[in-house]
């Protein structure tokens, strides 16, 4: 039989499996806080695909305007602003059109002195002549060159083309003198029509700019296309004043016909840089003149390369006695 042989000795302690399963020793709780515990992960979950585009739609609206709100723009300086020469023609103006009228009344500034006025601010308007007769309509022709426009300044007629009160492309002595006579055929006297003579300008895009006062926010400055779009349906953009450079190009573009400016459907861009310097011009002309309470541009035909100002008129008021430091708005978190 074979010899018995011994077992090595086991080495001390329990056993390999016991010793795997016996627990670590106990750890202070006071020493080691718990380990937290992660939030559970919400994922939006929407019924349809455009809900979806429309939240991640907004959330970009809102990534933008908090990198605008962090950056603002600036109001420009413009070396060419006569602040001075026009604070001192509103105060003449104001004696010689208020004598007597009570503070807050304001008054129409003579087409003559709006001119004036706003070339002070580098706002140029394109000349007119009166024309009260047909030989005084030839005169005027020929001083400021062919082709002409022939149009009325009857405030029921005033920017009417469709009724037949603006006349374009008039290329002659002759032609100018027949469209006159049909203007006061068709339309009235020329004591009622009280025609005007100006010279055609390239063609683009009619827009208008105005600044008011309104009673509760302060200084408004607008913007929108001249006729069926601002008219009818009310597009219009408005910035409090004074303006910035940013928010003056944000109001161009927010406008629902904004397209019409920008090259829609194969038309040609217009000058949308010349555009934002005259709204910043007459921002600056109401927030440095209070008594300045009423601006109207219309038309202001933007072409491709610069644009003209057709007709102007301004409003002056005395300035009331305010505490007010401007606009209001609200903080930046």
């Amino acid at each position: 039989p074979p010899a018995n042989r011994s077992r090595p000795p086991l080495p001390p302690g329990p056993p390999p499996t016991l010793a795997a399963r016996r627990p670590e020793p106990a750890r202070d709780a006071a020493a080691t806080p718990p380990r937290p515990r992660p939030a559970p992960l919400r994922i939006p979950a929407y019924p349809a695909a455009e809900r979806a585009v429309r939240s991640l739609a907004e959330a970009v609206r809102y990534a933008a305007w908090r990198r605008e709100a962090a950056e603002p723009g600036r109001v420009p300086e413009y070396d060419d602003i006569q602040e001075a020469a026009a604070g001192a023609d509103i105060e003449r103006l104001l004696d010689r059109l208020t004598p007597d009228a009570p503070t807050g009344r304001s008054v129409p500034v003579p087409p003559q002195d709006a001119e004036a006025l706003l070339a002070r601010y580098g706002i140029h308007t394109r000349p007119v002549l009166p024309a009260p007769d047909p030989d005084t309509a030839v005169r005027a022709a020929a001083r400021l060159g062919y082709p002409v426009a022939l149009k009325t300044t009857a405030p029921h007629l005033r920017h009417r083309a469709d009724l037949g009160g603006v006349r374009l492309d008039i290329a002659g002595e002759s032609e100018l003198r027949r469209t006159y006579a049909e203007l006061t055929d068709f339309l009235g006297s020329p004591e009622e029509l009280r025609p005007v003579v100006q010279s055609m300008v390239p063609r683009g895009v009619d827009t208008v700019i105005r600044a008011a006062i309104d009673p509760a926010a302060g200084a408004v400055l607008s913007f929108g296309l001249a006729g069926a779009p601002s008219q009818l349906l009310g597009d219009i953009a408005h910035r409090l004043i004074p303006a910035t450079d940013r928010e003056v190009t944000e109001q161009i573009r927010s406008i629902r016909a904004a397209p019409l400016l920008f090259g829609w459907r194969g038309s040609q861009p217009v000058d949308t840089a010349a555009l934002a310097e005259v709204l910043l011009r007459v921002s600056r002309l109401v927030d440095d003149h209070p008594e300045v309470v009423g601006v109207d541009l219309e038309p202001v035909v933007v072409a491709a390369h610069g644009l003209s100002v057709l007709g102007a008129t301004v409003r002056l008021a005395r300035a009331p006695a305010t505490t007010d430091l401007g606009p209001r708005r609200l903080p930046v978190y």
